[in-house]
């Protein structure tokens, strides 16, 4: 078995989704505008880079079913929805201009869009996902080996941030010594988690795929299985098929697939937090601390997940905090968005304790 060199490695398993710290910033939109004088490219550029990151914001709020519901907005109108922009690596010549631009949309204007045209949207960013593509081709199972054209596949995915990052083991000796294809493929969830636990992934998805030629129809067939490994609940299983258009490559459907089957991970997530309400609750949470630095760091914690509005502290003490936390969605998408930020709320009625979970907020 070969394994691929370390120093391709490296770069072959940047995430293809990059993790995102605030939804409603998007940054890195690439303009490039050519008009009669520089100051209206410039003017055309900004106006574009404004629609593009719009569209960027929504899809990734959005199921893929209603992309094509989501609003079309003109310049003018989407910079009601603008909080702030800034501009990197500007250029430009008599007649062209280019950037790079990062915007910051305001959170409840955009929400008030999506409810206005009665779309369902997610805010709750995942931890990462750790997707290991495994191919069966010829009878053979690859997965670590070289060529392996599925994990090539997923490897060559465009790079957007989303809500839900896919990210990609290096496939060094340390991962061949901690996994086999076999047991990738039988689901070994101990060798499973502690591959998760070595990219700090919140889940592991196993894409095992199949290919084979229709020579009937003389068109590839690749059929998936991809299932999602989670610590706190059970595996969960899709299956689908795909099928190559006339004259498509088994290339060519393999990174169409991959990027569908990426589309697929991040709308189960999507569905799974959708704020169906746009109504506030509230509850009454203890919260463990061995002093006020250890406080501090969890209230800002909490305060990076997205559907929490409010920490209001009722009550603080060397031991403890007693808080109470205004959010929107039910409380089985507060414990799961908290999950994200390495806090566990557990409990139930009028009796919750939130405390970090092992690897989180340190005690200081």
């Amino acid at each position: 078995m070969a394994v691929f060199a370390a120093g391709l490695l490296c770069l072959a398993s940047l995430p293809a989704r990059a993790q995102v710290e605030n939804p409603y910033e998007v940054r890195g939109v690439a303009v490039d505008v050519t008009a009669e004088t520089a100051a209206a490219a410039r003017q055309q550029a900004l106006n574009e880079g404004q629609q593009k990151a719009m569209t960027i914001l929504l899809e990734r709020m959005t199921l893929k079913s209603d992309y094509a519901r989501l609003p079309g907005l003109s310049p003018e109108e989407i910079t009601e929805y603008i909080q702030d922009f800034s501009i990197a690596e500007e250029k430009s010549s008599s007649v062209r201009y280019l950037a790079r631009l990062n915007y910051r949309f305001r959170p409840g204007e955009v929400r008030d869009l999506l409810r206005a045209f009665n779309i369902p949207f997610a805010e709750t960013p995942s931890k990462p996902v750790l997707v290991l593509p495994v191919l069966r081709r010829a009878g053979a199972l690859l997965l670590w080996d070289d060529p392996n054209p599925w994990r090539a596949a997923w490897q060559q995915r465009s790079s957007q941030v989303s809500l839900v990052p896919t990210i990609l083991p290096l496939g060094d000796l340390a991962d061949v010594a901690a996994i086999g294809v076999d047991q990738v493929v039988s689901g070994d969830q101990q060798r499973l988690r502690a591959m998760a636990k070595r990219y700090d992934a919140g889940s592991v998805a196993v894409a095992f795929a199949s290919i084979r030629h229709d020579p009937a129809r003389s068109l590839w067939v690749l059929d998936v299985t991809l299932t999602r490994y989670n610590l706190t609940i059970d595996p969960q299983t899709t299956v689908v098929t795909y099928v190559s258009e006339f004259g498509e490559t088994a290339e060519s459907l393999l990174s169409r697939a991959a990027g569908q089957v990426t589309q697929l991970i991040e709308d189960n997530w999507k569905r799974d937090n959708l704020l169906q309400s746009a109504r506030q609750e509230a509850i009454a949470v203890r919260v463990p601390i061995t002093g006020l630095r250890q406080w501090i760091e969890l209230k800002k914690q909490i305060g990076q997940v997205a559907v929490v509005r409010e920490t209001e502290l009722v009550q603080l003490s060397r031991a403890e905090a007693q808080v109470i936390l205004h959010y929107i969605g039910d409380i089985g998408q507060l414990i799961i968005a908290l999950e994200q930020a390495d806090m566990a709320l557990r409990g139930q009625g009028d009796f919750w304790t939130l405390e970090p979970l092992r690897g989180g907020t340190k005690a200081g």
